[in-house]
């Protein structure tokens, strides 16, 4: 078995709440609003650099170990796997950061020299896009989530040339014509009547599993409904994660600001049942994205100092194409479809809700399905 984690909250004893909700901190969104059709990045740094939920450990967050723990995963799978991560922008440290991040918690090296680690544009090529401070702490999260659930998938990181969604678009196009099994993308857009069927196209790989973000707005129909709102995308809500006292070691509630909603416009997939929502649903399932319960990224360009707490869905995408990875189950996966035939092999969330809504399955968490996160999160790889 891989040792994923030379230091975790477990290991130096955090004592973490076993009920109620987490204490909110103050956090800055790594992006910021957009027009239509320009993306915004979904990260949420926490000032002050403190999770409630694992203060203490050293660095703050959940480490690699604690994800693995709480979501049942094996970290010695995946190999031959190659996850793409498409956000805009350049960000001039990634590789580095990305090493000294496997370095600090035990993971094998991730790089260009070895043949793990490729960036390039979204044309394929090496000559990369202007950088950005925003995206790039949204780049080191990604790169940082798929790696701490991952480490043995090779990583592929794709960067528009804006945020704009045709931009973002063709990424994804380049993402998959260059070989990824899986494709996260941890950012959303404003839509047009005409752009929204326009640019579909470019999330639909059969055989290639795309997750994205469901939004950090909680209910409604967030600004950010695209691409998540696809039927061929996996859709990924955000719980708040929570050390506890009972079998699994870990509890999850509803996070507030997971996004969901009825989506105004495209096809009920056939393979969601819920009657409150004649179109597509968002979301399908979730992972930790509760910035107060937030995971531990490294990430110097800009300014920033180094190991830093983040939350927002762009946690929880990156978290699941990873997870769609360890599965190995790539060439099956259409759409979000599989999860909904393997419910069994997730966590069913319960508790916790995103807003105020009729009917209530849209925006609070029940047995079953419902709005903010979905079928639930991960129990192995079982769903995915």
């Amino acid at each position: 078995m891989l040792c994923v984690g030379l230091v975790s909250a477990t290991a130096i004893g955090v004592a973490v709440p076993e009920s109620g909700a987490a204490a909110k901190p103050a956090v800055k969104a790594a992006c910021g609003a957009t027009a239509p059709l320009v993306a915004r990045c979904l990260a949420l740094r926490v000032e002050g650099g403190a999770a409630t939920s694992v203060a203490g450990s050293t660095p703050p967050g959940w480490h690699p170990a604690d994800l693995d723990a709480a979501y049942n995963l094996d970290p010695a799978q995946g190999s031959g796997q190659t996850v793409a991560v498409v956000d805009a922008y350049d960000d001039p440290n990634a590789e580095s950061d990305l090493a000294f991040y496997r370095s600090y918690f035990g993971l094998p090296a991730c790089t260009t020299a070895n043949g793990c680690f490729r960036k390039v544009n979204q044309r394929g090529s090496a000559t990369l896009p202007a950088a950005n401070g925003g995206w790039a702490e949204e780049i080191s999260l990604d790169l940082d989530m798929v790696s701490a659930v991952c480490p043995r998938c090779n990583i592929l990181l794709v960067e528009g040339d804006t945020g704009r969604a045709l931009d973002l678009g063709f990424a994804v196009n380049t993402a998959v014509r260059l070989g990824a099994t899986e494709v996260s993308n941890s950012y959303g857009y404003r839509g047009t009547p005409k752009g929204r069927q326009a640019l579909s196209v470019f999330y639909d790989h059969p055989g290639v599993p795309i997750t994205v973000s469901s939004g950090d707005d909680g209910f409604g129909i967030p600004a950010n409904e695209i691409p998540a709102a696809y039927e061929t995308v996996t859709a990924v809500g955000g719980t708040s994660l929570f050390r506890a006292a009972n079998r699994r070691g870990f509890r999850e509630t509803t996070w507030d600001g997971s996004g969901s909603s009825c989506s105004f416009y495209g096809r009920k997939p056939k393979w969601q049942t819920d009657t409150g929502c004649a179109k597509r649903m968002v979301s399908d399932v979730a992972a930790v994205a509760d910035p107060a319960t937030g995971v531990t990224v490294y990430d110097t360009f800009h300014g920033d100092p180094g190991f830093e707490v983040f939350g927002g869905t762009s946690v929880s995408s990156p978290i699941i194409a990873a997870v769609y990875a360890l599965a190995g189950n790539g060439a099956a996966i259409d759409d979000a479809s599989y999860a909904y035939a393997h419910t069994s092999a997730l966590f069913d969330i319960t508790r916790g809700a995103n807003g105020t809504c009729t009917p209530s399955y849209f925006c609070t968490a029940g047995p079953g399905y419902d709005g903010p996160t979905g079928l639930g999160t991960p129990d192995g790889t079982g769903a995915f």
